[in-house]
C-alpha cells in the first residue's frame, strides 16, 4: 500500500493498534467508536500474527477468520466515516516464519507491518524481549546469561535479516530494543557501538524504500519515540515514506504522542 498516497496529506489516522485478538485491552468496535470520535480519517487494526511458538499476546490461527470478519462488518458499519483497514503485525522469527512466509500471502491483508519483538536466546530458543522491564530483566538471567550485548546485537541482525526477507509494508517500531536495555544498562544507546547498529538498521530501512513507522507508544509513559528522534532529520532528509502510529492496546490511546511527533517533523519540514 502507498500510504502517503492513500492519506493524501490526512493525520488523523493510525496503522497499527491491538485489540481483543491479542494482547489488547478492548473490543475492536470500541476503537472503532474511538476512532470515530476523535475524527480519524483512516484507522487499521495490526493484530500479533499468530506464530509457530507459545505467545499469550499474539492470535492464534483459529481466530484469524472471525478477526477478518469483524474488520469486514466494522467497514459495512462504520466506512461511510472512516476507513478502516485489516491489517497485522507479523512477528519474524527467522527464515522458517515471518512476514515473508505463505501462510501470509494466503491472508486477505490490506496492509502489513514487520517487526521483531523475539530473538534466539544462545541455546537458539526464541524468546520475547519486547515486554515490561521487569520481565526483560528476569529474561537477561535465564535466557540470555546477562549478555546485553548478544541480545541487541541479535535484535538488529534479525531487523536486518527481516528487511532483506521482505513481505510486508511497514516496519515497526525498529529500534525498540533500545527502551529495554537502556535500563538493563544505562547510558548502552549513547556508545559508538550502539549507534552504529541503530544507524545502519534505518540506513537499510531507507535504502529498502519501506514505509518506516514512527511509533508513538512509549512517549506519554516514558517520552521515548521509535526510531529514537535522533533519526527523525536522516529520515525526512531521504525522503523515506513515514508515518505516525500510535500502537494503541486501549482505545484512549489511539492519538497518543502522535501531535508532538508532527511537532517534530513540522521543525525540520
Amino acid at each position: 500500500m502507498d500510504f502517503i498516497k492513500e492519506l493524501n496529506g490526512n493525520r488523523l489516522y493510525t496503522f497499527h493498534s491491538h485489540t481483543e485478538f491479542c494482547d489488547g485491552r478492548a473490543q475492536m468496535e470500541a476503537f472503532a467508536r474511538e476512532a470515530l470520535r476523535q475524527g480519524f480519517t483512516h484507522y487499521g487494526f495490526t493484530p500479533h500474527s499468530p506464530i509457530t511458538i507459545e505467545s499469550p499476546c499474539n492470535m492464534t490461527r483459529e481466530n484469524v477468520d472471525r478477526y477478518l470478519a469483524e474488520v469486514d462488518r466494522i467497514k459495512q458499519t462504520h466506512g461511510h466515516a472512516c476507513k478502516f483497514y485489516a491489517g497485522m503485525e507479523i512477528d519474524y522469527l527467522g527464515p522458517e516464519w515471518g512476514p515473508a512466509s505463505q501462510y501470509f500471502k494466503t491472508l486477505p491483508l490490506d496492509f502489513s507491518i514487520g517487526s521483531v519483538h523475539f530473538i534466539p536466546a544462545q541455546n537458539g530458543e526464541y524468546i520475547d524481549i519486547d515486554g515490561h522491564f521487569d520481565a526483560f530483566k528476569r529474561k537477561m538471567e535465564q535466557n540470555f546469561h546477562k549478555d546485553i550485548h548478544y541480545v541487541v546485537e541479535t535484535f538488529y541482525a534479525q531487523s536486518h535479516r527481516m528487511i532483506d526477507a521482505g513481505g510486508f509494508d511497514i516496519i515497526g517500531h525498529l529500534d525498540k530494543i533500545g527502551h529495554n536495555a537502556s535500563q538493563y544498562a544505562p547510558g548502552i544507546e549513547d556508545t559508538p557501538w550502539y549507534r552504529t547498529l541503530a544507524d545502519e538498521l534505518v540506513d537499510h530501512a531507507i535504502a529498502a524504500n519501506i514505509t518506516i513507522e514512527l511509533n508513538t507508544k512509549a512517549w506519554d509513559a516514558h517520552r521515548r519515540l521509535f526510531p529514537s528522534p535522533r533519526h527523525i532529520r536522516h529520515l525526512v532528509d531521504s525522503n523515506s515514506p513515514l508515518i505516525v502510529n500510535s500502537d494503541a492496546h486501549v482505545p484512549a490511546l489511539i492519538n497518543a504522542g502522535r501531535q508532538y511527533t508532527f511537532t517534530l517533523l513540522d521543525a525540520i519540514i
